[in-house]
């Protein structure tokens, strides 16, 4: 696959203030050959939505520490199928209990991932799922 021609946006929903592991993964992405948009901190989930759009990506990485992610992660989702984005992937990471993370997927999350995942692994991952 050549990763360079999927779009990935990287987002903070939320009232997160520490954003090193969704830069991290942003360069990290970038460095792999996946063209990557990171729109920054405190962003909702309308704006994520709409960047996402706009952007025409193919993905969207939410990073999430403070705990809203039940809340955020669905309404994300809710926004790109309510906009025609139902074909957009959802995966995220941060800190997210084991129980959430399983719900989360049931809804539609495609992945999880905690700190300390290698940034190979994500790469594997949307390799894998975007094809």
């Amino acid at each position: 696959m050549n990763p360079g021609k999927h779009r990935i946006l990287i987002a903070k929903p939320g009232l997160d203030g520490h954003d090193r592991g969704a830069k991290v993964v942003a360069r990290g992405l970038a460095e792999a050959g996946f063209e990557v948009v990171y729109t920054g901190l405190h962003q909702t989930p309308e704006q994520i939505a709409e960047a996402a759009l706009q952007e025409d990506v193919d993905a969207v990485g939410l990073s999430i520490l403070s705990g809203a992610h039940m809340t955020l992660f669905p309404r994300v989702m809710q926004l790109l199928y309510d906009q025609g984005g139902e074909e957009i992937m959802v995966f995220g990471g941060g800190i997210i209990p084991e129980d959430d993370a399983e719900e989360l997927e049931r809804l539609g999350v495609a992945g999880i991932f905690n700190p300390g995942t290698s940034i190979s692994d994500i790469v594997a991952f949307l390799d894998e799922r975007l094809g």
